[in-house]
């Protein structure tokens, strides 16, 4: 489903990846651990097509990702990948809705459908009575459920993530990680997320430790 191979990246003098070889298949949860530096976001970055690497060669869902001129990269991104980050970046003039639709738009789906499929996604997600609201009326719990409903509307191969819950309480971290396992089990969807909690990186289907721009394991 993802396939990494030998993926280097340097920024300036410093070399943050080292020649990273990856596999991981349709339907799993994969959690990137390792202390600050070892290249993690650099990595997911690379991964999610926001960054390219000095060399090596990166294919999601069978795509050759980098051989994509800019434009169809971009339309690439659009239906195929779904980002949640630490921070929501939900756009604060903007419902709760009009946020969810923000992709769809970019992806020319008529209003009508992308409407449908965000109101859908917020239901799903718990959200219905606060579609009409503005992320400054929203929890940092429905924040960040906001920004998965978002990552989800053009129902992409994958979800990248980074450090998703980093500025959430225990109980709404505790709820985006069941969410996300959610996910996994009952839409087989791809899960990558970097992330500083074992608890949660032990539940995933498979860790990968990074260390000085290496995947030790």
């Amino acid at each position: 489903m993802i396939k990494v191979q030998n993926i280097t990246k340097s920024f300036g003098k410093l070399q943050v990846l080292k020649g990273i070889e990856l596999h991981i298949p349709q339907g799993k949860l994969y959690s990137i651990v390792g202390p600050s530096g070892a290249g993690k976001t650099t990595l997911l970055q690379i991964m999610g097509t926001l960054s390219k690497p000095d060399s090596g060669h990166l294919e999601i869902h069978g795509q050759s990702v980098f051989k994509l001129g800019e434009r169809r990269l971009a339309a690439f991104r659009n239906q195929e990948i779904g980002f949640v980050f630490q921070f929501h970046y939900l756009l604060p003039e903007f419902t709760a809705l009009e946020n969810v639709c923000i992709p769809a738009f970019i992806g020319k789906k008529s209003k009508k459908e992308a409407e449908k499929k965000a109101s859908d996604l917020l239901q799903f997600l718990g959200l219905e009575e606060r579609m009409t609201h503005k992320p400054a009326e929203l929890s940092g719990g429905e924040r960040q459920r906001v920004a998965v409903a978002r990552a989800l509307i053009n129902d992409p191969a994958v979800i990248f993530a980074d450090e998703p819950s980093g500025n959430l309480d225990t109980k709404n971290r505790e709820d985006l990680h069941d969410l996300f396992f959610k996910l996994r089990d009952e839409f087989n969807q791809t899960l990558v997320i970097v992330t500083h909690d074992e608890n949660f990186a032990r539940q995933s289907d498979q860790i990968v430790r990074m260390r000085d721009g290496w995947i030790e394991s």
